[in-house]
């Protein structure tokens, strides 16, 4: 890793159990698929751990969260979050699974280690249904919540590539 780069913590949260709630793991898994990352950059699935992400949270200077937002607008629709929107969010708990998140934040802070925060959300089409499979109206929407997400990485010094599909096996 470059000397000074920011380490840079992807981190896909929500219940994959609930359809639309797994919507930040499934990104997660798409990413770790689809793209290749400079080495400052970690991705990881978050799941519902709560508290139990304090470890990784404090090893990083940037936090970029995916996760299933309650915004108030379209199904489908991405937010970005920062600052006070950010607490608002958290504070009003519009996130799905941010509470823990909050909780964990408060006590980074009082480490003296809290990381940038950056939440990239969207909007569910159904979090109440049981089903491991995110909706085909939110699936439709991954590509703007990776393009979303790729942004953010490069925004905080990260880099990526696409990951080239395998060659066909040739008899």
């Amino acid at each position: 890793m470059e000397t000074g780069a920011k380490k840079i913590l992807v981190l896909g949260v929500g219940n994959i159990l609930y359809t639309d709630e797994g919507v930040g793991v499934r990104l997660v898994e798409k990413l770790q698929r689809e793209y290749d990352f400079s080495d400052n950059v970690t991705l990881l699935d978050g799941g519902t751990l709560g508290m139990r992400l304090m470890d990784p949270l404090l090893e990083c200077d940037l936090a970029l969260v995916l996760d299933a937002v309650l915004g108030g607008e379209a199904p489908g629709t991405v937010y970005r979050l920062t600052g006070d929107d950010l607490r608002k969010s958290l504070a009003f708990k519009d996130s799905m699974h941010q509470t823990d998140l909050v909780d964990t934040l408060i006590y980074c802070d009082l480490v003296g280690k809290r990381p940038d925060c950056v939440v990239v959300g969207v909007e569910p089409f159904d979090y109440q249904t049981m089903g491991v499979d995110i909706s085909p109206g939110l699936g439709e929407r991954l590509d703007a919540m990776a393009a979303f997400a790729l942004k953010e990485i490069e925004a905080g010094g990260g880099s990526f590539t696409v990951r080239q599909a395998p060659d066909a096996v040739q008899d």
